[in-house]
């Protein structure tokens, strides 16, 4: 059984830095695709990041592109977004999702089966 678990969430004055983590178990990273989801009160949930080919490829949400960096430890089969230059808008329960399409690295959630409880992230002005 897939079960993913996201931790590192908390709060930070806006320009700051914040890395959530993903445990992962009953998968591999070779053949999963992994995702980072968020969603704000009152939002839909939105795709932030992607992570395929074994960590060999990422993709990225543009509100996020050039702040946010998605990264795995396949020995540790973990996965981790670094957060930096965080916005207010940023704010959002943040969730952790694994795909068993690991040739596809789409920021749409019904791609993805199994998913974590969220860890909230909120971003001070």
């Amino acid at each position: 059984q897939v079960q993913v678990m996201e931790s590192g969430g908390g709060l930070v004055q806006a320009g700051g830095s914040l890395r959530l983590s993903c445990t992962a178990s009953g998968l591999t990273f070779d053949d999963y695709a992994m995702g980072w989801f968020r969603q704000a009160p009152g939002k839909e949930r939105e795709g932030v990041s992607c992570i395929n080919w074994s960590g060999g490829n990422t993709y990225y949400a543009e509100p996020v592109k050039g702040r946010f960096t998605v990264s795995q430890d396949n020995a540790k089969n973990t996965l981790y977004l670094q957060m930096n230059s965080l916005k207010p808008e940023d704010t959002a329960m943040y969730y952790c999702a694994a795909s068993i399409d690991w040739a596809r690295c789409r920021l749409l959630a019904a791609d993805f089966a199994s998913w974590g409880q969220g860890t909230q992230v909120t971003v001070s002005s």
